[in-house]
């Protein structure tokens, strides 16, 4: 356990940080899901949407800093090229 004021100070700050990350992150991997799931069931429209709801969630996320920015272009590109080639 922390000793000094800004020990404990910061062992709060880290805690809300860690909460606020993990949303961002539980968010976006949702939405990745969800167009994965419309791809599977092939319904092109659906899975449109659901790309354009989960390409602004990794945005999000990379803006954040949970993740980096190749995480984000590497996982948009790969949904994209998914819907595409439906």
């Amino acid at each position: 356990m922390a000793n000094m004021k800004n020990a404990k100070k910061a062992i709060k700050v880290i805690e809300r940080k860690r909460i606020e990350n993990r949303d961002y992150e539980a968010s976006m991997k949702t939405a990745m899901k969800n167009v994965e799931k419309a791809v599977t069931a092939k319904d092109k429209e659906k899975a449109e949407k659901e790309l354009k709801v989960a390409i602004k969630r990794i945005d999000k996320a990379v803006a954040a800093g949970v993740t980096t920015k190749n995480f984000s272009a590497r996982n948009k590109s790969r949904l994209t090229k998914k819907v595409n080639a439906m």
